[in-house]
């Protein structure tokens, strides 16, 4: 004879203290469910619903310049340290959890052109329109002691970039021509150029520390070897590109902010056609930088706004703007994934969530909990219509809006006419040119 027993563990329903939530058995069969999915369809909707009413990106706005800034650096060690240099020749030193300026340098006659910190953080670098290259402590001077840079170099020419090696110390300058410099020399260790151009931007691969990238104005993205001393190969494309990043996870992606309103994205082992084109902004984009997941980047735009895109994506995620804020020259993402900093021409950095619904402070247990669910919700219903709709919808300046209009129908109107062109020539005679490749004029290895 066969004997069922009950067998039932007081840890499973009983309450360790009672504080604690009543544990509440739970049979998952769908059958017993059978409106799970209209229960969590209403769920998503809601969730959604919440996360656009709690959509307050902007956090504060450091002001203090007593011009536009011109270019930005982030702390290496320091979460809560970033630079600024304007165009009046002044760099400022923020604490970004105070918000407050706690150090000033005049650094430079006429524009600060470029900085950056050194791997260790201990000291900066920064090029201006005196033809110098600076050196500075990061530390304020002690009682007494005058405000004087540690090295500074007098070069022939005007310096528009500077970009630190990622473990070495070694940096390289662009303007007539790419400069790798040894800090303790005064003259550069070698001079890359390609072409008779000034170049607008140069930056150090993070991953492989050896590789670098440069932007000139003859609308050449040019990539470097360090331990080469000649040029690998370069891309040609139709406007000009402002400046590139380079992707901190993945070695050979790096991303470039063209004149003609797009963003690209290259593998540098295949330049013939971009991995994605990024088109949302109307009007050239200035600046680009990747957050620190290597997932998405940040795009600031002479159209007074930022947006942030997911790499493998053609359109933005989020745009940011305000009444005040104008063209914006410089972006910089922080190195913890949550922030996001920009400065513009009137005189502003504005801090602002790279999430833009994220709670800041310390989160409870359930409300992690909570906050997890439903973003799984809103991944499970993400393409349905509705919820679709109201993820997807930003509100524009009339600006902004007024353009993306215009440049819609220009664009059907271009579509159009190479329908009727191809309707009424020779078949074959005018072929099908995908949106990557339209933009590549050339490849030159």
């Amino acid at each position: 004879m066969r004997v069922k027993v009950l067998s039932r563990n007081p840890d499973d329903y009983v309450r360790e203290t009672k504080l604690d939530l009543q544990r509440v058995p739970r049979n998952y069969d769908p059958v017993l469910h059978p409106f799970e999915v209209p229960r969590e369809y209403v769920r998503a909707m809601n969730a959604t619903k919440l996360e656009r009413l709690f959509a307050k990106p902007f956090l504060s706005s450091l002001d203090g310049h007593r011009d536009g800034v011109n270019c930005m650096a982030k702390h290496p060690k320091s979460l809560s340290t970033v630079l600024s240099g304007a165009c009046d020749g002044e760099v400022k030193i923020w604490n970004l959890a105070k918000r407050q300026c706690i150090r000033t340098i005049q650094a430079h006659e006429g524009f600060v052109r470029g900085m950056c910190a050194r791997f260790c953080g201990t000291s900066f670098f920064t090029v201006g329109d005196d033809k110098t290259v600076k050196q500075w402590k990061m530390e304020s001077p002690e009682y007494g002691e005058e405000e004087e840079p540690i090295h500074t170099i007098l070069g022939k020419t005007v310096y528009t970039g500077i970009d630190h090696h990622w473990k070495e110390a070694v940096f390289a300058t662009c303007g007539h021509q790419v400069d790798i410099w040894d800090e303790q020399r005064t003259s550069p260790m070698c001079s890359l150029t390609w072409g008779f151009d000034s170049i607008s931007s140069v930056k150090f691969n993070p991953v492989e520390t050896y590789l670098l990238g440069s932007c000139a104005s003859d609308r050449n993205i040019v990539l470097y070897d360090m331990r080469k001393s000649t040029p690998l190969k370069k891309v040609i494309l139709n406007m000009r590109t402002n400046t590139l990043c380079w992707n901190p996870m993945e070695a050979f992606i790096f991303t470039a902010a063209n004149e003609d309103y797009n963003l690209y994205t290259f593998d540098m082992r295949y330049l013939e056609s971009p991995v994605m084109v990024h088109m949302d902004h109307v009007s050239a984009v200035l600046d680009v930088d990747y957050s620190p997941t290597g997932k998405e980047f940040v795009s600031a735009s002479f159209d007074k706004s930022i947006r942030i895109f997911p790499v493998d994506k053609g359109h933005s995620r989020e745009v940011y703007h305000t009444k005040r804020m104008q063209h914006v020259i410089t972006v910089k993402w922080t190195s913890d994934n949550k922030y996001i900093l920009c400065g513009s021409d009137e005189m502003n950095i504005r801090l602002w969530k790279a999430n833009a619904s994220e709670k800041l402070g310390v989160l409870a247990p359930r409300e992690k909990a909570a906050m997890n669910y439903n973003q799984k919700l809103k991944e499970k219903f993400q393409y349905h219509p509705k919820i679709r709709r109201i993820a997807q919808h930003r509100h524009l300046p009339k600006s902004i809006f007024g353009q993306i209009k215009e440049q819609r129908i220009m664009r059907e109107a271009r579509r159009r006419k190479e329908l009727n062109r191809r309707k009424h020539s020779k078949p074959g005679s005018v072929p099908f040119v995908s949106e990557k490749k339209k933009h590549i004029v050339a490849v030159v290895k």
